[in-house]
């Protein structure tokens, strides 16, 4: 459990530092590193996931939301969608979602899992692959 404290802390951390307007996509029951970015720099988080989630008040909106039909109010404004280990088979509608709101998209996968050519990838203590840049 460790060791997935430490990815969400560096996750977190990263995108606290650079981006204002984060949503976490299939954030599940871990609200760890939307709680680091919320703690960091006391931004407000929005997190999606197609499950209902039970997430701490302190400054997380959470929607329920299938990003492979998004309802794009969920995302207005966002200046990043980023995910945390998610199946391969979301990497596609993620990116088109990206697209379509101008932002960017950053993943931390698995050691083992990537998608396509991989992203540019940068290292904030873990390895994130940037899918799409906003322009």
């Amino acid at each position: 459990m460790a060791g997935l404290k430490h990815i969400e802390q560096c996750v977190g951390a990263y995108m606290a530092a650079r981006y204002k307007n984060p949503v976490e996509a299939g954030i599940g029951n871990n609200p760890d590193a939307a709680l680091q970015i919320r703690v960091t720099r006391g931004i407000p988080v929005r997190a999606v996931d197609i499950r209902p989630c039970v997430l701490p008040a302190a400054g997380i909106t959470f929607f329920r939301d299938d990003i492979f039909e998004p309802d794009l109010s969920h995302y207005t404004g966002a200046d990043a969608i980023y995910a945390i280990r998610p199946a391969e088979e979301m990497i596609p509608p993620l990116i088109a979602l990206a697209e379509r709101i101008d932002c960017d998209l950053v993943v931390y996968h698995l050691g083992f899992e990537g998608y396509g050519d991989g992203g540019e990838v940068v290292d904030c203590g873990v390895p994130l692959h940037y899918y799409r840049r906003r322009t």
